[in-house]
């Protein structure tokens, strides 16, 4: 009979669903060093945020099939090492979805009407009717700043509650947003415009700080922000300096930049600010979804099942998974290429099988190239298993093409995309030592394995102009580690492809832009 580990506190109803196939093991607190040593015992693993899943324990658990994670976030899990032993790991999505945007909500009522004030001033025997006068939501705007699920549903609502809406999603189609009631405008327009600011996006390099000092100027005196996605998404010192001085009229915080919340600020302030110590998920029902949700992944996995939200490679069949799996990389990192190159917002994209590639199992491919479309827009909430939805949802059409007559390559994947910045096309190969390569971008010829950071330009070929692009990347000290020159003829129109050893400073592209010749530049990170 198989075992299930389970080291985290899981509500009862989960461990009932795993007891119907396995003999289960509730262990919680344990130290690394004996979580390590029992590990072997077991073909699976159910967790929360507590325990830290590493590559030793992942190394140690030889029977290991599959790892549950009861909630979203599998940053405590070490994927790649996971995948590298053929381990299944599995989250739930959407388990604490509805939680979560009744948090966000219920923290912009409280603070609309200083209901945490007024309740403590009551207990402690005053009746302070004239100093708790609120606000009503009623006809005013509301910005949210990401539609994915639990955006959408506070927009919904936000709609119900009689409220203007307006949003902020790159990675979302206009015609989604308008069946969802909203009208997609840039973070500036929301910034000036909206009454309340609701952000639910991931914390990222270009989330960090996003409401700062430059976009706090820009609210109004009426403007109040909730948070309830990720810390560090707020620059708290920032805020507080606002709220202290009036620039806007409030805040509801539920995360926070280093947590549990320390020393801060933000404590001092009195009716400008809610602030609640991470309870998005917080709720009888989330606790009791997400572990149905994980523990029925465990059970199918354990049964020769697929999993429906596996965050890597889905259980496959193990014979279609070896031969395929070169190929899904290959999808996943060229669909990840040209979806930056085409912009956040794509509405169109095509997959085309060449070759010998054309007679492989598509689908699987599809989903890959999908998957590396949607990475920077979703991170880790995107896998194999929910990309389509996901690409569906965001108004994408896809489709897909074969062409076995191609035969440049023994099989060859070309994918076509049209977005943000308008239609670009990408052309990858497998070299038989498995090494990816980029053999056409936008139609000129190349040759270039993919790397971390990646520098693109449509230039006019004549004499100087890599040369300037050259001397400008080393007086900002940006190695170069190998560059690629692709023209359809002399004179023309040609692209030019860099590696790079570090990522482009701010800035530094615009400059690229202005040079004489330079059409367009493009900067893409892997």
């Amino acid at each position: 009979m198989a075992k299930v580990l389970v080291s985290d506190p899981i509500d009862q109803a989960g461990i009932d669903i795993l007891s119907q196939v396995a003999k289960v093991d509730v262990k919680t607190g344990l130290p690394v060093d004996e979580l390590i040593a029992i590990i072997p015992e077991y073909d699976a693993l159910m967790i929360r945020s507590g325990t830290k899943v590493t590559k030793a324990v992942i190394d140690a658990g030889t029977q290991l099939k599959i790892i549950g994670r009861a909630g979203v976030g599998v940053d405590n899990v070490d994927i790649p090492a996971a995948t590298r032993r053929g381990i299944v790991v599995v989250n739930s999505p959407e388990g604490n979805t509805t939680a979560a945007a009744e948090h966000a909500l219920a923290m912009m009522l409280s603070l609309s009407r200083h209901i945490p004030e007024a309740h403590s001033s009551l207990k402690a025997g005053r009746w302070e009717r004239k100093r708790f006068v609120g606000a009503e939501v009623y006809k005013k705007t509301l910005g949210v700043v990401g539609l994915g699920k639990i955006g959408s549903h506070v927009a919904t609502v936000g709609k119900a509650l009689g409220m203007n809406l307006i949003a902020y999603d790159p990675f979302i189609s206009a015609e989604r947003a308008e069946q969802l009631g909203c009208r997609l405008v840039d973070l500036d327009f929301i910034f000036k415009e909206a009454d309340y600011i609701t952000l639910h996006v991931p914390k990222t390099p270009e989330t960090t700080n996003l409401i700062g000092r430059d976009a706090l100027a820009q609210m109004k005196p009426t403007t109040r922000i909730i948070n309830c996605s990720r810390g560090g998404i707020v620059d708290e010192q920032a805020l507080y300096e606002a709220l202290k001085a009036g620039t806007i009229a409030g805040a509801a915080l539920d995360v926070f930049d280093a947590e549990p919340l320390g020393e801060s600020p933000l404590r001092d302030l009195e009716e400008q600010i809610v602030i609640t110590p991470h309870l998005g998920a917080s709720t009888a029902e989330a606790q009791v979804n997400v572990a149905i949700d994980v523990a029925e992944q465990i059970r199918d996995v354990l049964l020769g099942l697929q999993a429906r939200s596996a965050v890597n490679i889905p259980g496959l069949n193990p014979n279609v998974m070896e031969k395929l799996k070169p190929y899904l990389q290959l999808a996943e990192t060229l669909g990840n290429l040209v979806g930056q190159l085409a912009g956040g917002r794509v509405d169109r994209f095509n997959v085309r099988l060449q070759g010998d590639l054309a007679m492989a199992q598509s689908q699987p491919i599809v989903v890959a190239a999908l998957k590396g479309l949607l990475s920077q827009a979703l991170r880790e909430r995107v896998n194999y298993v929910n990309a389509a939805i996901e690409a569906k949802e965001r108004g994408i059409h896809v489709t897909e093409t074969k062409d076995a007559s191609v035969s440049d390559y023994s099989g060859a994947l070309h994918l076509e995309v049209r977005g943000s910045l308008g239609e670009h096309s990408v052309t990858g190969v497998l070299q038989s030592d498995g090494e990816i390569r980029v053999t056409n971008l936008d139609g000129f010829p190349l040759n270039l394995p993919p790397s971390g950071h990646m520098l693109f330009t449509l230039h006019r070929d004549m004499p100087g102009i890599i040369g300037q692009i050259g001397s400008m990347l080393g007086n900002f000290n940006v190695n170069i580690a190998s560059m690629q020159v692709g023209r359809k003829i002399v004179r023309g129109n040609a692209v030019m492809a860099l590696s790079l050893d570090d990522p482009l400073p701010d800035g530094l592209l615009t400059e690229i832009t202005q040079i004489a010749g330079i059409e367009d530049a493009y900067t893409v990170t892997l």
